[in-house]
């Protein structure tokens, strides 16, 4: 499992990359980061939806209600102009963590 830190530091990035794909319910934003990493990281909605309002209340993503064919209301999140914007400079700095590691570590050990 990754520790708490790692994940609540990494949420803001992953929400936003998943957003970026298409728009996404709470419930199927937990579910992409659990089959993403290959089960490593299991959020819970009470991790989720803080985080959701926060990046809501920065103006990075918006939400509406909507009715699911099933008939159950679901709260729908999606990227903004600003959130696309975001997402390009979490990228940058993520790449930039990642190298630097990489160079500490070397290769094959980030892939054990």
């Amino acid at each position: 499992m990754i520790s708490k830190d790692l994940v609540a530091a990494s949420a803001k990035p992953l929400v936003l990359s998943i957003l970026s794909e298409r728009e996404s319910y709470g419930y199927e934003i937990i579910r992409r980061v659990k089959d993403l990493s290959g089960g490593q990281m299991q959020w819970k909605e009470g991790m989720l939806y803080p985080v959701l309002h926060r990046l809501e209340e920065q103006g990075l993503v918006s939400s509406e209600w909507r009715t699911a064919d099933s008939g159950r209301k679901r709260r729908y999140y999606y990227l903004k102009d600003e959130g696309w914007r975001a997402l390009k400079i979490e990228k940058r700095q993520w790449s930039m963590v990642h190298s630097t590691l990489t160079k500490l570590w070397g290769t094959e050990q980030c892939l054990t």
